[in-house]
């Protein structure tokens, strides 16, 4: 089932989880006065930049707190939890049981779109040399990987049994600028990133949705035919650093940072196969 649903004529209100994070003050920056309502959820205090921003402060992991941060919201934007690989104890129930639990306080609320910041840490076990679509089957290079890939599957359950739309954002390298080779093709740009968000919030329904978070990169491996849908045109480009940043790579040819599209989590507790690559 492709579901949808009807979009107001009226610009949404918006719920911004992890908004103190690095990406959460870029949306809040670009976003601020755009919408009737921007609700910023952060564990730490977020300051308001405009009259329209609220601020909710505490855990989602508390059923209150994820309860009070989704009423009268029209779409989750959801990029709290840890951002990058840990043990268990922290990606269990920063990035696993509070996604679940805000998404099911959202559905009761009558959230009827959510946007979940997936990673290319979902598919980091590719083959770097592979083209890389949304057909392809989740390869996970980390217990973080792990997380997104299951935030991607509570989305499409979502979208398939309660008729909501639902995008996933397969977020690369987002930095001011890229930093090493690897990011010549994963890089995203702040502009990119806040206008790749905008298009998931504001789009005519969709139903369910998977867009690669990246720049117009030429080198890039991804490609998301969803992003079409959804209206994302990224024009921001990482080969204005090319000459500088060819060389600065993260690894020997053939190391697993290099030989896989996860980079450096891919390297982290690798075995290799005794005999050979293949895996």
């Amino acid at each position: 089932m492709t579901a949808g649903v009807e979009r107001p004529g009226r610009l949404p209100r918006v719920l911004l989880t992890g908004a103190g994070g690095g990406i959460g003050r870029c949306l809040h920056q670009a976003f601020a006065g755009r919408y009737p309502l921007l609700r910023l959820a952060d564990r730490v205090p977020v300051a308001p930049r405009h009259a329209t921003d609220e601020v909710v402060t505490g855990d989602l992991l508390d059923p209150a707190v994820a309860t009070a941060a989704v009423q009268g919201i029209d779409c989750v934007v959801h990029l709290a939890g840890i951002p990058k690989e840990g043990g268990w104890e922290q990606i269990l129930p920063d990035n696993i049981v509070a996604t679940l639990g805000l998404f099911e306080a959202a559905r009761a609320a009558g959230v009827r779109r959510y946007v979940f910041a997936s990673s290319n840490h979902a598919i980091g076990f590719h083959e770097a040399t592979r083209e890389l679509g949304i057909e392809e089957p989740v390869r996970p290079d980390s217990r973080y990987g792990v997380s997104k890939v299951f935030g991607e599957a509570l989305c499409r359950m979502f979208t398939d049994k309660y008729a909501v739309d639902a995008c996933c954002l397969r977020i690369g390298s987002f930095r001011e600028r890229p930093e090493d080779a690897r990011q010549l093709s994963t890089w995203i740009g702040h502009r990119d990133m806040a206008e790749l968000v905008r298009c998931a919030i504001e789009a005519p329904a969709y139903g369910f949705a998977i867009v690669y978070g990246v720049s117009a990169n030429r080198r890039t491996k991804w490609h998301s035919p969803d992003a079409a849908r959804i209206g994302y045109v990224p024009v921001q480009d990482a080969e204005q650093w090319a000459a500088e940043l060819e060389q600065a790579t993260l690894g020997a040819p053939g190391s697993p940072a290099v030989r896989f599209h996860g980079g450096s989590y891919c390297a982290a507790e690798y075995v290799p196969i005794e005999g050979g690559p293949t895996r």
